[in-house]
Formats: structure tokens, sequence, C-alpha cells
């Protein structure tokens, strides 16, 4: 004797029945319901999307760090425009904020601000000395012609002292003295500050980005 079907196997029975179509049919109406009365608009905001993204795609490359860079100020600045427009709640002008400073740190790093900022500092003359006894091969020879690295020391006190109590990754050993390698490491530290505190803000903050 067969075990008696309850009504689960029975609407089971009656949906193999149908076809794949009929089947597919019938959820037309709820579709149309929450999505599809929409679809013109998702087709508009996709291609929005294609213009808006077909600078950054079509120079993205997979070599480094930039062009992660290049995506993420893009995605941050259109979201903080976005939300910093519409203006829904109370953080929304301090979220915009926010994400318009990550999208400056984020420059900063790309273009090595910090790291290469002490070159302002100071002015070097580089040439090619031709090696004596053989003219296939030169020396690469630099002479500095003038620095105002005190200045720059000047600017970030609190980092100054730190490299001269040894942090930093440049060696000083036996050029304890030497501005531009204390300048150097301060520039390297700075650098790292900036990236620490880009990803300090985005966790502390990207989940409550939303509109």
């Amino acid at each position: 004797m067969e075990p008696e079907k309850d009504i689960f196997d029975e609407w089971a029975d009656e949906r193999k029945k149908e076809s794949w179509i009929m089947r597919k049919l019938r959820f037309i109406p709820a579709w149309w319901d929450h999505d599809g009365k929409y679809y013109h608009k998702y087709i508009k905001m996709g291609v929005k999307n294609l213009i808006y993204w077909f600078p950054i795609i079509w120079k993205d490359r997979n070599w480094d760090s930039h062009y992660i860079f290049d995506i993420m100020k893009h995605k941050l600045a259109g979201q903080a425009d976005y939300i910093g427009r519409r203006d829904l709640h109370t953080r929304a002008q301090e979220d915009a904020k926010k994400m318009r400073l990550c999208v400056k740190l984020m420059g900063l790093i790309q273009e090595e601000f910090y790291s290469s900022e002490y070159s302002d500092f100071h002015k070097t003359k580089h040439w090619f000395e031709p090696v004596p006894g053989d003219e296939r091969l030169s020396s690469w020879e630099s002479r500095t012609l003038e620095e105002n690295f005190d200045d720059y020391f000047k600017k970030y006190p609190l980092i100054y002292k730190r490299v001269i109590n040894g942090e930093g990754v440049f060696n000083r050993e036996g050029r304890e003295e030497d501005k531009q390698i204390i300048a150097m490491n301060i520039g390297h530290i700075n650098h790292d500050r900036a990236r620490k505190l880009l990803f300090k803000v985005m966790e502390e903050n990207i989940e409550r980005w939303w509109d």
C-alpha cells in the first residue's frame, strides 16, 4: 500500500505536468510587480555606469597598486557626490567628507607625495662622468647645489625626532649627520602614515557608507 501523499507532493506532481515555459510564465506578474516595471531605469543606470567607468577600465592594468587605487578613487568619489547631494540622513555630509579624504589620501599615496617631498628642499646636479682609461664606460655622479632640509625638519618635528632616535628604513650607520638620509627616512615614515590613515578611516567607516 502506497503512503498517502501530502499537499506538497501533490503540488510537486502538478508542477511536473506543466511545461517549462508555463512554469516561467506564472512568475511574470510577481517579477513585474517587484522588478519589471523598473527595468527601463535599470537599463538607464547601467548605461550611465558604463560611461562613468569606461575611462578607468580602459586604462586599467594588472601591474601594481596604482590601478587598484584608481578604481577605488573613482568609486568613492562617485559615492561621496551621490550621498552628499542627496543628504538623506544626519551624517551624510560627514560620510561624504570622509570618503573625499580617502580619495585625497589615495592620490597622495599613488604619487608618492610624502616619499619624494624632501626633494623640494634641495637641488642636486647629476651627470655621467667618463671612466679614465675606458671610453666605453661612464659613472653616475651627483653634487648637491643647495639644500634647505632644516625647514623640512621643522615641518615634521615629531617624525624628525623618531628618525634621530633610529627609526627608518634607510641605514644611517656612518652617516648619522647626513641630512638627506634623515629626510628620506622622514618621507618614508610619512608615506607609511598616510597609507595607515587611509585604511583606518575605511575600516572604521566603510560599512556605514550607505544611502
